[in-house]
């Protein structure tokens, strides 16, 4: 370097204790100037917004986002009309009907929301959840054929479906009709069933691809409560209000991980207001067993509510998050609370134990290899259900794409999930393994794959993931950065904690703000259980901000911390600091740098 040079990097850092560049955020000036002249807002929260593609014309819709705004027509959607009138049918003639739910929350807030809406109408829905580790994911030719020789006639699939070929070619042959209201990615050929309704169908014009299933099956009841008016069914009984159940979408979109963006946010922004009241027997009871408390937030829905209801479908009865959403009863409500409650205490044990197996795994002299590409780890009898948790714990600790696989020798099977670093497409590469017939079966999307082989494959599909995936990564290696938002100094972040909060809620589209602190010193640094670490972060003037870095314990940015002393620099999210009644602040630690090393 030059003299007088500066480093590239936001404060100088070009690589930190995680191994990352620090870049600002990038955005438009003009934009930044126009949401300051339109909305009065400080120059950090224009830039804020600015940096999240916010248009100057779409300031005021952001940041006050309504459904009445933002609502598309259900018309727009393919299939959305047929599928409306195809299930109003099925009321009128009192048809035999299945809602067929994927296992996870946003099959089961899809599929509480249908169910609640006929019984308004005055029919009943029963819900069928495949068994996660007998049938695996989506409709299957069996299960169709069990539904249709218990008497069902019309099956409603909601976050599955789209895909699942063969099991739609077994419907046509016994006569059981389909709807299928989904938003993964599918193929270009639509099957010729009742209805397809799917934003992200080739020739749906909706434009609202960003949505979750639950997003979809809300503007459904839009379509249903339209046509039912239309037949003049709500004559002799009130026409169902849909804006009880906001806070079944929200929760899907939610915990789905979608872009909260346009509808998308409007929904989940209106859901969560709804669900604060906690209404819903079911989220009411899951809140109390987990001692938490509301308003509700995007924590609440991601981490307090979702984490219990997936439990579930990772290690218990698949079906407990639908019976949980869709019950009036608060007995049967707190008794399914509790059997989730204690299947997560469970799951988060199961996880604890994979997770510590596969890190030794990974980093015994004979195994870790800094320069791979990417990470394969199996092990004997680790749990199909919480594979994809530890896979994305991994693949933050080690920033590139990582598999877990669980072998069952005894089956002479191994079952995985994947998580990927951005930039990286990992469902491709399984993709490929599968066609080169490394895998029994393998898929998924950019960021996440599942798939299935037998153990004797592990080496060579791990060669294999390596070669295909090492030029990608070469390239995202070079382009993993953490984007910050502003500086901030300790005494100033509860003021700018309160300004960004205007911004929320966040998720994917929109991620919560970055701040950096520059120059501060770790004072009276703490060891917690679980490995995470707290400490006081103390500027030169002696003002102080708490922080905790989860799951860092052993890790270089956490072994810093322990070590105190010495001014660093700081990157993470501000959050509230409310426990026992405070109103303070504090900073969830993401990375931090040795300005001696920047």
């Amino acid at each position: 370097m030059a003299d007088g040079a500066v480093p590239s990097g936001y404060l100088g850092i070009v690589r930190s204790l995680t191994g990352r560049r620090w870049r600002e955020r990038p955005f438009d000036p003009a934009v930044l100037r126009a949401h300051q002249a339109r909305l009065g807002l400080a120059e950090p929260m224009a830039r804020a917004m600015a940096s999240r593609g916010v248009a100057a014309e779409d300031g005021e819709s952001f940041l006050r986002p309504t459904l009445k705004g933002l609502f598309p027509d259900p018309s727009s959607f393919a299939d959305m009309d047929r599928a409306a009138a195809r299930l109003v049918d099925a009321l009128v003639d009192d048809a035999p009907t299945v809602v067929f739910a994927d296992y996870d929350v946003d099959g089961a807030s899809s599929a509480a929301q249908l169910i609640r809406w006929f019984r308004t109408m005055g029919k009943d829905l029963p819900v069928y959840v495949p068994d996660r580790m007998t049938e695996g994911y989506g409709p299957s030719p069996a299960a169709f054929r069990r539904l249709h020789a218990e008497g069902a006639r019309l099956v409603v699939t909601v976050d599955c479906g789209a895909a699942a070929h063969d099991a739609i070619e077994t419907a046509a042959e016994i006569g059981l009709e389909l709807v299928v209201i989904d938003h993964h990615l599918m193929r270009e050929t639509v099957p010729s069933i009742a209805a397809l309704v799917n934003p992200n169908r080739p020739d749906c014009g909706s434009g609202q691809g960003v949505l979750a299933a639950a997003g979809v099956t809300f503007v459904l009841l839009a379509a249903l409560n339209r046509e039912a008016r239309a037949r003049g069914l709500f004559r002799d009984r009130p026409e169902p209000d849909l804006r009880q159940w906001l806070d079944l979408a929200a929760l899907g979109a939610i915990c789905d991980v979608t872009q909260l963006v346009g509808f998308n946010r409007a929904l989940a922004t209106q859901g969560l207001k709804v669900m604060s009241a906690f209404a819903n027997p079911g989220l009411a009871a899951l809140m109390q067993v987990a001692g938490a408390k509301g308003p509700a937030e995007v924590f609440t829905a991601g981490f307090v509510l979702g984490p219990r209801i997936n439990a579930g479908g990772r290690i218990g009865r698949s079906d407990l998050g639908a019976r949980l959403l869709s019950t009036d009863d608060p007995e049967e409500a707190r008794a399914l609370a509790i059997e989730l409650d204690r299947l997560n205490a469970e799951r988060k044990d199961v996880e604890r134990r994979i997770h510590d197996e596969a890190v030794a795994a990974i980093e015994s002299a004979s195994n870790f290899d800094p320069d791979s590409p990417a990470i394969v780890v199996a092990g004997e009898d680790w749990h199909p259900g919480v594979v994809g948790i530890v896979a994305s714990r991994l693949r933050e600790r080690y920033r590139r794409p990582v598999i877990v696989i669980g072998l069952d020798r005894a089956a002479d099977v191994g079952k995985g999930s994947g998580r990927s670093q951005a930039g990286v497409n990992l469902g491709r590469a399984v993709q490929a393994a599968f066609d080169e017939g490394l895998l029994l079966a393998g898929g998924g999307h950019a960021m996440a794959a599942g798939l299935t082989l037998r153990p004797a494959a592990l080496p060579e599909f791990r060669d294999f993931l390596c070669a295909r995936l090492a030029a990608e990564m070469t390239i995202a290696a070079e382009a993993d950065a953490l984007e910050v938002d502003a500086l901030v100094a300790p005494g100033a972040a509860r003021s700018m904690l309160n300004d960004f909060q205007a911004l929320a809620p966040f998720g994917p589209g929109n991620p919560e703000p970055t701040v950096a602190l520059a120059d501060v010193r770790p004072d009276r640094p703490m060891a917690l259980r679980g490995g995470h670490v707290r400490v006081d972060l103390v500027d030169a003037a002696g003002h102080r901000l708490k922080a905790v870095a989860w799951r860092s314990g052993d890790t270089p940015l956490g072994q810093r911390l322990l070590a105190g002393g010495g001014s660093v620099h700081v990157a993470g999210k501000l959050k509230r600091d409310d426990w026992k009644g405070r109103d303070g602040v504090e900073i969830d630690i993401e990375d931090v740098a040795d300005p001696r090393q920047a």
